[in-house]
């Protein structure tokens, strides 16, 4: 269940207000301007490699995180509530109930025209990323903390990358066939944020309560 969970908050991560707008901008940086059967192929492998540099920085944060939960395993119930408290404010600040700066903002200038350049590209931008995924990627690190162990935190952050990165690598290979679907997002952001702000919410209550845990035993 928490790969489930882990998952699905790297796809809302997608598709969250701060990232969305930008991400044609984010493609052109490593679309290549080949013919077209090469310039495809040519974009699949740079988007993917842009996508495992981003993967790269997760994961080790996510290693860290679960080798800090594991330390602190017997404080289980302080760790629940304190990573709890973090994701219910992540969420509170999602929906525009308390201010949190940091999670606003991005910009930069690129241009990664080749696997090492666009890998490379995806470790920086893992942190000019952070403003636009935090509070997702807050939740996973969170959920990595309270599980523990370092390989639990390196797997739950891998699939918070990959609900992040397959529909990046996707959305470069048809760009511009989105259009309707990036327009109809658009008009529903405040709904999209209110809705993800509450799945933060209930998140973090669960862990505070020593009941995400319970319900991941349940079924895995």
């Amino acid at each position: 269940m928490e790969y489930a969970l882990t998952f699905t908050e790297g796809i809302i991560s997608f598709i969250s207000p701060c990232m969305l707008p930008l991400l044609p901008v984010f493609i052109s940086f490593f679309v290549a301007e080949d013919k077209p059967g090469k310039a495809k192929k040519s974009t699949l492998l740079n988007s993917s490699a842009f996508v495992l540099g981003f993967t790269v920085i997760f994961t080790i944060l996510g290693v860290f995180a679960g080798t800090a939960g594991l330390f602190l395993k017997n404080h289980s119930t302080v760790v629940n509530l304190v990573c709890g408290l973090i994701v219910v404010a992540l969420g509170l600040a999602y929906i525009g109930v308390i201010p949190l700066n940091f999670l606003k903002g991005i910009s930069g200038k690129y241009k990664a025209d080749n696997i090492l350049s666009a890998f490379v590209f995806g470790m920086i931008y893992s942190v000019s990323l952070t403003p636009c995924v935090g509070a997702f990627l807050g939740s996973a690190l969170m959920l990595a903390a309270t599980t523990g162990g370092a390989v639990k935190g390196f797997s739950l952050l891998l699939v918070y990358s990959l609900g992040l990165g397959i529909p990046f690598i996707i959305s470069a290979l048809i760009i511009d066939r989105l259009k309707d679907a990036f327009d109809f997002i658009k008009r529903h952001y405040d709904l999209i944020n209110k809705v993800s702000g509450v799945f933060l919410i209930i998140v973090g209550i669960l862990m505070m309560a020593g009941l995400l845990n319970k319900m991941m035993a349940i079924f895995a």
